[in-house]
C-alpha cells in the first residue's frame, strides 16, 4: 500500500487559507545526493525543492566558488572524551552519513576546505550542554561539520550561530548503537545574514536523538533536516521555533526515512509572524518503507500570524508503502490572532502589547521545554521578549503611520 498525503496552509493578510498543493514531482527518497556540485543545476524557483525559497537572495550560496571567508568559532574547554578536530576534504567526505542533498549544500562541502569533527567517544557520558558559538564577521563563508556520538554516549550539543554573514554549510550527525544526542541548533544571526543548510543524520540501533532548530535571525534562512533509520528501535524527536518578522524569509524543510522495523519518529515545528514581508515555509516529508514494519510516527507544524501581510506555507507530506504499522499522521495548521482574543484580554485591563506577549508565549512555551537543556530554554524565552519588543514596536508605528 502506498498513500502520500500532501496538504498546504497558506494565511495572508486577513485570512487562513486551505489549499491543495500539487503533489510532489518524486518522493525525497528518490531525489540525487552527491559531493560533486555538477550533479545539482543552479534553481530557478520552479523546481519541488525551491519553489517556496527565496532563490534570489540565496544566489551567493548557489555559486560553485571558493568563498574565502571564515567563521570565528568559540569553543569550551572540552570534557573528557570529546574532541574536535579538523579533517582534510577527502577523509570529510568518507565519513559523512552521506552525501548532500542540494546544490547549497555541495557548495558548503566543496568549498570548506575540510571539516570540523566533533567525536563524542563510546560509552562517554556529559553531564553539561557543548555550546560553541559560531560567529559570522561579514564574511561569506563555506563550512563542513560531523557530528559523531559513539556507542551508548549520551551528551548534549548547542550550536549557536550568530553575526552577520553569508554561509553555506552541510552537517553530517553519526549516532552509533544506543547512543544519545541532544542537538540544539541556534540561527541568532544579525537581520542582513543569508544562511542555507542541510544537517543530514544517520541512527543507529536503539539509539536516540532530539533535535531542535530555532531560527530568529537572519534576512533569509533555508535548513534542510533528513533523517534515516539504520538500526531496529531507535527514536527521533525534531523540534523547531521560528519567529519571522519584516524583511525575514525563513524555510524549514524535514524528511524522516523509516527504512528498517520498529522506530519512531516525532516532529513538531512552530512558527510566529509579523510584518508585511514576514515569510515562514515549512516542508515535512515522512517516508514509511515496505520493510519498516512498526513504524510509529507523527508531524506536526503550527504557525500563528501576529499582523496583516505576513504569509505561511506549510506542506506536511506521508509516503507509506506497507500497513505494518503503528501509527502514522500528521496536522498542519495556519491563523491568526484575531480580534476576539485581543478584546477578550483587553477587556481584563491587559494591554495591547502585553496581550500579544501573552498568547505568543502560551504559543511556544510547550515546545522550548520540549528542547530539554535547561541552560538553552531560559534564553530562549529571553531572545523571543526581544522578538516581541521589536514586533510590537513596528506593528504600533504601523498604527500611528
Amino acid at each position: 500500500m502506498t498513500v502520500t498525503d500532501h496538504t498546504r496552509a497558506t494565511a495572508d493578510a486577513a485570512h487562513t487559507h486551505g489549499l491543495a498543493a500539487p503533489t510532489p514531482d518524486a518522493s525525497r527518497a528518490d531525489r540525487p545526493t552527491s559531493f560533486d556540485v555538477d550533479a545539482f543545476a543552479m534553481p530557478t524557483g520552479r523546481e519541488e525543492d525551491w519553489r517556496f525559497s527565496a532563490v534570489r537572495d540565496l544566489a551567493p550560496v548557489l555559486k560553485d566558488v571558493d568563498a574565502g571567508g571564515t567563521l570565528d568559532w568559540s569553543v569550551p574547554d572540552l570534557p573528557e572524551g570529546v574532541t574536535l578536530t579538523d579533517l582534510d576534504v577527502a577523509s570529510a567526505r568518507e565519513r559523512s552519513v552521506r552525501a548532500p542533498g542540494d546544490r547549497a549544500s555541495a557548495v558548503a562541502a566543496a568549498h570548506s576546505g575540510g571539516a570540523k569533527v566533533l567525536a563524542i567517544a563510546p560509552g562517554t557520558i556529559v553531564d553539561k550542554p557543548i555550546t560553541i558559538t559560531v560567529t559570522g564577521n561579514g564574511a561569506d563563508a563555506r563550512g563542513h561539520l560531523l557530528v559523531e556520538a559513539g556507542t551508548n554516549s549520551e551528551a548534549a550539543v548547542v550550536i549557536e550561530r550568530k553575526g552577520s554573514a553569508t554561509y553555506s554549510e552541510f552537517v553530517s550527525v553519526d549516532l552509533g548503537a544506543n547512543a544519545g544526542l541532544k542537538l540544539v541548533l541556534l540561527q541568532m544571526w544579525e537581520a542582513d545574514a543569508v544562511h542555507a543548510g542541510e544537517v543530514v543524520a544517520r541512527l543507529g540501533r536503539d539509539s536516540r536523538l532530539r533535535g531542535s532548530v530555532v531560527t530568529l535571525g537572519g534576512k533569509v534562512v533555508r535548513l534542510n533536516t533528513s533523517v534515516a533509520f539504520a538500526g531496529e528501535g531507535a527514536r527521533v524527536d525534531l523540534f523547531g521555533l521560528y519567529f519571522a518578522d519584516s524583511g525575514q524569509h525563513q524555510e524549514h524543510q524535514l524528511f524522516v526515512d523509516h527504512a528498517v522495523p520498529r522506530c519512531t519518529s516525532r516532529v513538531t515545528y512552530k512558527g510566529a509572524l509579523a510584518g508585511a514581508t514576514a515569510r515562514t515555509v515549512w516542508i515535512g516529508d515522512v517516508l514509511i518503507r515496505k520493510e519498516a514494519e512498526g513504524t510509529d510516527t507523527y508531524e506536526l507544524n503550527r504557525n500563528l500570524v501576529l499582523s496583516d501581510g505576513a504569509r505561511a506555507d506549510s506542506v506536511p507530506n506521508l509516503e507509506i508503502e506497507t500497513g505494518e504499522i503503528e501509527g502514522a499522521g500528521h496536522a498542519s495548521a495556519t491563523g491568526r490572532f484575531d480580534d476576539e482574543q485581543m478584546f477578550y484580554l483587553r477587556s481584563r485591563g491587559i494591554s495591547e502589547d502585553l496581550a500579544r506577549k501573552l498568547v505568543v508565549r502560551g504559543f511556544f512555551a510547550d515546545l522550548v521545554q520540549e528542547i530539554g537543556v535547561p541552560e538553552v530554554e531560559q534564553g530562549l524565552m529571553d531572545a523571543i521578549e526581544l522578538e516581541l519588543e521589536h514586533v510590537n514596536e513596528e506593528l504600533s508605528e504601523g498604527d500611528h503611520g
